[in-house]
């Protein structure tokens, strides 16, 4: 077992190779090098049955692991989306960690629970959306797309399906562009609406979806008796930032009373600046 002094010594010693990565990442292949397999050949085939030195899982970091990293963190990294960390944020994880307080509810830390509820008031306030916004943080953005086709669901069957099951549903259906991100995929099924059940709606010309065309499908499905569960609109899908209109797919909505859920993963953030507030006209209507 590590003692306090063992910990100190060497928590300054990981401290010191982080800061060193953080200054030099610019300087590594932003891919990684290595072939499929590789890594694997050089772990042990049995896990130890003694502790290594520090040292020596220092050297296997250096030597087995970091040849086989892609460095999201390289300011020469564009691929996918903004992934990147702060030494603040760094930081912050430490005294995460350190404490390994499980935080999920008021009960099991009354300071995490209010702490959260503040910092989404912040955030809240930061990007001008109306005060009667409220949220929790998700443990991931897909887990949030879950999370809202979820709570459509409950709320278009009126609370019924959490206690009757999805074969009581009926024909629920869900739009979002042909953009929007996997996650809402995964959400219907999890959701047990269906795949099958997911309508995507082309997207014009900027690969936002076409609102006309929505309103099209939507008309449709009720006439053939499908009930519209939930609208995903998307600011800054994940292939080409594309912003959907959400004041006219919110209008839409709220006249026929649909759940509409706005994934604001990717580009949200911008709306910090009040020269990108433009993307949430409509923001009313959600």
């Amino acid at each position: 077992m590590m003692t306090p002094d063992e910990f100190r010594k060497h928590a300054h010693e990981l401290v010191e190779w982080m800061a060193h990565y953080l200054e030099n990442v610019e300087n590594y292949p932003v891919k990684s090098q290595s072939k499929p397999g590789e890594i694997l050949k050089k772990l042990p085939e049995r896990p130890p049955l003694k502790a290594q030195p520090f040292e020596d899982l220092v050297k296997d970091l250096d030597e087995i692991i970091m040849p086989g990293i892609t460095h999201w963190q390289s300011p020469n990294f564009f691929a996918y989306f903004p992934a990147n960390s702060s030494p603040p944020s760094i930081l912050a994880e430490m005294i995460i960690s350190t404490i390994g307080a499980q935080c999920m509810n008021w009960e099991t830390s009354p300071a995490a629970a209010e702490l959260e509820e503040k910092m989404m008031v912040w955030l809240r306030d930061m990007i001008g959306l109306p005060g009667y916004f409220e949220g929790v943080i998700q443990d991931s953005a897909s887990a949030g797309t879950l999370a809202a086709i979820l709570t459509a669901r409950e709320k278009v069957t009126g609370f019924r399906i959490n206690e009757t099951g999805a074969a009581s549903a009926g024909n629920l259906r869900v739009y979002c562009s042909e953009q929007a991100h996997s996650s809402v995929e995964k959400g219907v099924k999890i959701s047990g609406i269906g795949k099958s059940n997911l309508v995507k709606i082309p997207v014009r010309k900027e690969f936002s979806m076409d609102p006309v065309l929505l309103e099209k499908a939507i008309e449709k499905d009720i006439e053939s008796g499908y009930l519209p569960c939930c609208v995903i609109a998307t600011i800054g899908t994940t292939g080409t930032t594309a912003v959907d209109p959400l004041k006219a797919i919110g209008s839409f909505c709220a006249k026929n009373k649909i759940w509409l859920h706005v994934d604001a993963a990717m580009a949200g953030t911008a709306l910090i600046l009040p020269e990108f507030r433009w993307m949430i006209e409509g923001k009313e209507h959600v």
